[in-house]
């Protein structure tokens, strides 16, 4: 199968890629380079021939002969989204929709879209299913909820989208990000000593390797059709839903010697617990082969190898925010986030 992933020089591609390689998949990337300096350690020995372009300047000629299209190039968490809101909804939304929209044209079979579970935002009485109600809290959810709800029409007999709403995503990459739960709380361990929470810890997430969002990805693109037709999946594991202080405690297992130290919410106020039976049930070939706490050693061991140091932890390399803020700063993007040169 021929396959465009956009987003391969990100967090998830990197780690994507290489996998659908292996799986004997003819990958094609597409990236816009935001992040392209950003690397945290050695990458994979095959990468995808990748086209350097925005995903709004995609062609249907960039398409053409595609099997299956891996939408993962968006602007990628919600401090993001806040930076810029109305270009959040042009890339993430906009962007998209016209991306699925070319894709239909071009005779493109799959379109799987990464969605996420902070679609829904607070959720109380009970796990939420892929049919529970939906409460997005930021620009970034909100444009996850509007994807799926713009491109779900676009189905028929020749185009067959599916929707995964991945859990927050940790462990090693080598496009690391820092600025999410799990490898936030171990890289200030082991750069400062302590186990710093931005929360009261009692928050609920689900959590997911990224590694197992790959496999989902597999598994849906080696699925019949009708397994997968127009379907939303939660991907992660009912297992591995944490409170934020749990998360801290399998931190601080693998950093022994840590402070713990508490915040307040900043006025976020989510907390979701997620069932992830729909999947299991579904994609008979998938499951999740990592927990937090295998996570956690995961990138103590990573960090000892590399003697990752304070600066390249707290760096604008690893955090999304930071990186976009000096690519304006420095007149390299214009206010809608386009290269300059």
């Amino acid at each position: 199968m021929k396959v465009l992933v956009t987003g391969t020089e990100g967090y998830l591609g990197s780690l994507l890629a290489p996998e659908l390689l292996r799986a004997g998949h003819d990958v094609v990337g597409l990236d816009t380079g935001y992040y392209n300096q950003g690397w945290l350690y050695r990458g994979p020995d095959r990468a995808p021939y990748t086209l350097r372009k925005d995903l709004r300047h995609v062609t249907a000629e960039d398409l053409a002969g595609v099997d299956a299209v891996v939408h993962l190039a968006e602007l990628s968490n919600d401090p993001l989204g806040e930076l810029a809101p109305e270009v959040t909804y042009k890339i993430n939304h906009q962007g998209s929709v016209r991306l699925a929209l070319l894709a239909k044209r071009a005779g493109v079979g799959r379109f799987v879209y990464m969605s996420s579970c902070s679609v829904y935002g607070v959720a109380t009485g009970g796990d939420v299913t892929e049919t529970s109600p939906v409460n997005p809290r930021t620009a970034y959810a909100e444009c996850k909820v509007m994807v799926e709800r713009d491109v779900a029409p676009l189905a028929d007999d020749s185009f067959s989208p599916t929707f995964l709403r991945n859990a927050t995503a940790y462990g090693a990459s080598p496009r690391m990000r820092f600025d999410i739960v799990l490898n936030n709380l171990c890289g200030v361990a082991w750069t400062v000593g302590e186990i710093a929470m931005t929360s009261d810890g009692t928050p609920w997430r689900p959590l997911v390797h990224g590694l197992d969002i790959a496999k989902a990805i597999g598994c849906v693109l080696a699925a019949p059709r009708d397994a997968v037709h127009n379907q939303i999946f939660n991907v992660g594991d009912s297992a591995q839903n944490y409170q934020v202080r749990e998360v801290a405690d399998a931190v601080a297992a693998v950093f022994p010697g840590c402070r713990m130290s508490f915040g307040d919410s900043g006025g976020d106020d989510r907390s979701y617990r997620v069932n992830f039976d729909k999947i299991h049930q579904r994609l008979p070939g998938f499951s999740c082969d990592w927990d937090a706490s295998r996570g956690a050693r995961q990138l103590f061991d990573l960090f000892s190898r590399i003697e990752l140091d304070e600066p390249t932890f707290t760096g604008r390399g690893h955090t999304r925010l930071k990186q976009l803020q000096h690519l304006i700063a420095t007149k390299q993007l214009d206010a809608d986030l386009f290269w300059t040169y």
